[in-house]
């Protein structure tokens, strides 16, 4: 297959999605496919096999906001992209911005299928805006997003059973919806990694994910400032974010020992992995969190919150790896529960080991791959495309669009 991945950021290695197409088109590549990339111009990605940039996407107001969360807009190059997409076999969407939208509808007009994923979760926006308890506002995005671009896309792949089921609670009728991990690539194992002279002495606790609102990395912060052991404790908190400042302030004021904050690489992400005691991931709002998948499979046991817009929580496998959304007094009852059970942790440990093999990645990219090969399929005898009513106007918009690629068709 010729495979078109279409993605706003491809060059930044902090945002998840990023990751998570990366990892996918190595290892679809690995499998004989080829796989292009539609994304902003970025000088890490100006390297890569069959990359198609496109300009860079400023947004007024907002853009500081942008560039601490990690991410890059891309401007829809209607020219770039019919080059990316022409002879392709499926293109596959991977947020829902106007990039990915001009690139769908230029599929279409080539009779090519078209493939989405669903990564942007409205709680990423509402919290970023300090609405995140205004349900009714993520209410209002999900319906924004099927409305103009995921009631277009048959085949949608979900990362988690949770944020399918959001879905189909949103009225998200034309799709048909496919829960597919994210997958942990193999670097990730259990290692014998000595922790660094500074922390020998030390109880490491570990949270990987971008320092953001909905995050809630304060409560950590809180809850290891009310635990009995805080002098042992040291805190590392890995990611970038815009909710760094405030981290180090509260940080300040509530632990013993100076929290960590850094953004690392791969390579020693997984050491930091292997020589910490606790991994905790204490998000109110995730649709999947690869980083909690990581940290078990190097048999570092997690504690996640059980907040119901999260689906981490599907990772825990006893009462004791959850505390209460939101609720820094119920962590801190679990981060000394498991600092005085050492043993119980270690066996447990074991059983995550054992439990993580079903999210290695090559079992996720042929779940994959499988959809790829329905849509093709489907596409072949008219079946590919959700049946969707046109207004006058977007009948009318629709045409002028099939006149200009029209004319990049004859032009090539």
């Amino acid at each position: 297959m010729i495979i078109v991945f279409v993605m706003d950021s491809y060059g930044n290695f902090s945002n998840g999605t990023t990751a998570t197409a990366r990892r996918f088109a190595s290892y679809l590549r690995a499998r004989g496919h080829t796989v292009r990339i539609i994304a902003a111009y970025s000088d890490q990605a100006k390297n890569e096999k069959d990359y198609y940039p496109v300009s860079p996407f400023k947004l007024p107001i907002f853009q500081p906001l942008v560039d601490k969360q990690g991410f890059t807009f891309a401007k829809p190059d209607k020219e770039t992209i019919f080059q990316a997409i022409k002879g392709a076999d499926l293109v596959h969407l991977f947020l829902p911005f106007p990039l990915e939208n001009t690139a769908r509808k230029i599929a279409e007009s080539m009779n090519i299928p078209v493939t989405a994923a669903f990564h942007l979760q409205p709680e990423n926006i509402t919290y970023t805006l300090y609405l995140g308890k205004r349900k009714m506002v993520s209410n209002q995005i999900y319906h924004f997003l099927y409305k103009h671009f995921y009631k277009y896309v048959k085949h949608v792949h979900c990362p988690s059973k949770m944020i399918e089921n959001q879905l189909i609670t949103h009225g998200y009728t034309n799709n048909v919806t496919h829960v597919i991990s994210n997958g942990v690539v193999p670097q990730f194992r259990k290692m014998e990694i000595a922790k660094p002279d500074s922390l020998k002495n030390k109880f490491v606790i570990l949270m990987i994910g971008r320092l953001s609102r909905e995050k809630r990395q304060d409560l950590i912060i809180k809850a290891i400032g009310k635990s009995k052991y805080n002098s042992q404790i040291q805190l590392i908190l890995c990611g970038i974010g815009p909710n760094r400042c405030f981290l180090e302030r509260l940080a300040r004021r509530k632990l013993v020992n100076p929290v960590i904050l850094k953004f690392v690489k791969q390579e020693e992400l997984v050491k930091i992995i292997n020589y910490s005691d606790l991994y905790i991931h204490s998000s109110d709002a995730e649709i999947e969190a690869i980083a909690c998948i990581e940290a078990f499979t190097c048999g570092l046991v997690p504690v996640i919150s059980d907040s119901p817009i999260s689906a981490t929580n599907q990772f825990a496998l006893t009462d004791k790896n959850l505390f209460k959304n939101g609720n820094y007094k119920s962590l801190q009852e679990r981060i000394d529960y498991w600092i005085e059970h050492p043993e119980e942790k270690k066996k447990l440990s074991e059983r995550y080991i054992k439990y993580s093999e079903q999210y290695q990645i090559e079992n996720e990219v042929e779940k994959l791959e499988k959809v790829f090969f329905t849509a093709i399929e489907e596409n072949k005898n008219g079946e590919a495309k959700p049946k969707v009513k046109y207004t006058k106007i977007q009948t009318k918009k629709n045409l002028a669009f099939e006149k200009e690629i029209k004319k990049l068709k004859e032009s090539k």
